[in-house]
């Protein structure tokens, strides 16, 4: 799209700076892919946009897998290279069906009107500027000399707008505090250029919410919530990308109280989308994977002072609140806004950006990570680009504030939390057979719904036969684990069940050990002693504790209670099993006048009743 938009100038009377060229770079395996498929993507550690024209870089935008700096640096530059045969084709294009460029008309403020008001304020902004100032303190001083120039000059000439000496001041202040910047080292609030605000944090703040950091950079201060769902409460998409839902999502508010408004609150707006999707990226890559953490996460920001850097202020707060939920996260991240100044060939970058120098400077660099490397960049800028050299520069100063930054947040909480807050859902996860899943799920969901009901809890089933229950508490996840384990769970050979007397006859008793599953105790298993009848041990409704001692090819199974009663080994069950049937049938052979029962081979032993 930006290619195309770029074309469509470039061939345009519409007077512009371009023709720019932009790409996507991934890598793999240490190699460098432009424009790499969605199936690369997914084996991809970088996901880099860079838009450029031919002499530098414009804007970037990028998600990674903590890469290195000096990676970035030359996946910076190698995008850069791709960016160029682009360009070709656009001047190209215009050379063949390009039309001439319309002469604008621009207005601009009156360059003696400027270096009128300049000369009148520099002294008094310097003395403004030389001591170190709040958000408050810089705009009311600001504004006190603003009103004090307008007044002065319509005194001397009445033909002078208000609004062209509010534009010609506007220029003496960025003249003025770029200058100290650049001459001086001095920034509007008394810092040097890689200085970075002062930090506090703190954690466990909500008492509801599962986990909850505030995190406190200078004016700047965001609060973030985190609350664990279940992986059924992942986010449905339903986009162009090949994924289909999402379980970590990170929201982004800027509430008007925040820079002292009474605006209403309306719908996120755009920058707040913004702000929210780079957070999330930034955060995305230590989340820990579904397998090994079961919930969805949901982070909200609350932006509640405003001063410049929120969006990475949000990436620090979160990583708190993660850590305060217990969310075993791969490594802490932190985020800085960088800022630069820069006037031919001088030029300053500034670490930790405030308010007035994103307004003022040239560019608005962020960069979120861990210790080991970058996970997110968002670069826009106000001049015609910039080289990978000053980029280089700007990465590396990045990387030592992050992790000043991070060593703050550490104090605080030097590790995630061992386990998940009291309140919070705990989730136990059941593998089943694939084939069993219908067995769980019941006609319409009956089955699963009576489960969730009975026991207080939310199952998810996964394709693969993964079930999470989640529950409040351990016991109610017992109940439920047991309730699928047994409609589930196949009898094997050996084990001790304690099941219900389903039908008696006069060589054995039924037993149903398994929901839908039963097998059959021959009369001369019934009991330590010699039973002459059945009933005079077992009748219909009584529980009985057996083992399994034979599953034939057909899948009858045959038990014993003598074998529980006795004590005796699976291998003594066995033998002494065989030993009983071959004396039945020994017996049946000599008596023509009694029913060979067959040691419940017959009359329906072992059935496995159809599940619904």
């Amino acid at each position: 799209a930006v290619n195309a938009a770029s074309a469509a100038l470039a061939i345009s009377d519409i007077p512009w700076g371009g023709p720019v060229g932009a790409v996507r770079v991934g890598r793999i395996d240490g190699e460098f892919v432009i424009n790499p498929t969605f199936a690369e993507m997914e084996i991809s550690d970088l996901d880099l946009r860079i838009a450029g024209t031919r002499e530098a870089i414009l804007m970037v935008e990028c998600g990674a897998k903590e890469v290195p700096e000096d990676v970035m640096v030359a996946a910076l530059e190698f995008g850069h290279k791709a960016i160029q045969p682009l360009i070709d084709l656009q001047e190209q294009m215009i050379a063949e069906v390009g039309k001439p460029k319309r002469e604008p008309i621009i207005l601009l403020p009156d360059e003696a009107l400027k270096e009128k008001v300049l000369e009148r304020v520099r002294d008094a902004m310097n003395d403004l500027l030389s001591k170190p100032l709040s958000k408050e303190a810089y705009h009311q001083g600001m504004d006190a000399l603003l009103e004090e120039i307008t007044a002065e000059l319509t005194a001397e000439d009445e033909s002078l707008a208000p609004e062209d000496i509010k534009k010609a001041f506007t220029e003496a202040e960025k003249r003025v505090v770029r200058d100290r910047i650049l001459n001086e080292g001095k920034r509007p609030d008394g810092r040097g250029p890689e200085d970075i605000r002062p930090i506090w944090c703190e954690v466990d703040i909500s008492p509801r919410a599962h986990g909850s950091g505030l995190f406190t950079r200078g004016e700047t201060q965001v609060l973030t919530l985190a609350t664990l769902g279940t992986l059924g409460e992942a986010q449905e998409l339903d986009t162009l990308s090949p994924q289909e839902s999402k379980r970590y999502l990170h929201h982004y508010n800027f509430p008007p109280f925040s820079v002292g408004e009474v605006r209403p609150l309306r719908g996120a707006s755009r920058r707040e989308i913004g702000h929210g999707a780079l957070a999330e990226r930034a955060l995305e890559p230590v989340i820990p994977p579904e397998n090994e953490f079961p919930y969805t996460l949901r982070l909200v920001s609350e932006v509640l002072s405003s001063n410049g850097s929120t969006s990475m202020a949000s990436v620090c707060g979160s990583t708190l609140a993660l850590m305060d939920s217990g969310v075993p996260i791969k490594a802490p991240v932190a985020g800085v806004a960088m800022g630069l100044v820069k006037e031919g060939e001088k030029y300053a970058i500034l670490t930790d950006i405030q308010g007035v120098e994103d307004h003022l400077g040239d560019m608005d660099f962020k960069v979120a990570g861990t210790e080991k490397g970058i996970t997110a960049l968002q670069m826009d800028i106000k001049i015609g680009g910039l080289s990978s050299e000053i980029m280089a520069q700007a990465l590396e100063q990045a990387r030592q504030a992050r992790l000043y930054i991070l060593q703050k947040m550490l104090e605080v909480i030097p590790e995630p939390r061992p386990d998940l807050k009291p309140h919070a859902p705990r989730i136990t996860t059941v593998l089943i057979p694939i084939d069993k899943i219908g067995a769980v799920i019941g006609p319409g969901g009956k089955t699963i719904r009576a489960i969730q009901a009975e026991t207080d809890t939310r199952i998810d089933i996964e394709e693969d036969g993964t079930v999470y229950i989640a529950a409040t508490n351990a016991e109610n996840a017992r109940l439920a684990r047991d309730r699928i384990k047994a409609l589930t769970e196949e009898p094997e050979i050996g084990h001790i069940y304690t099941g219900r007397v389903v039908r008696v006859t006069d060589f054995g008793a039924f037993v149903e050990i398994l929901p839908n599953t039963d097998g059959m105790v021959h009369i001369s298993q019934l009991d330590s002693q010699r039973v002459n009848r059945v009933e005079d041990v077992v009748k219909v409704g009584d529980e009985l504790t057996v083992m399994v001692t034979d599953i034939d090819p057909d899948g009858k199974i045959r038990l014993s209670r003598q074998a529980v009663l006795e004590g005796w080994t699976v291998e003594e069950a066995l033998e002494r099993d065989r030993r009983g049937r071959s004396s039945s049938r020994g017996s049946n052979r000599r008596s023509s006048g009694r029913r060979s029962e067959g040691g419940g081979r017959r009359g329906g032993g072992g059935r496995n009743r159809s599940r619904r």
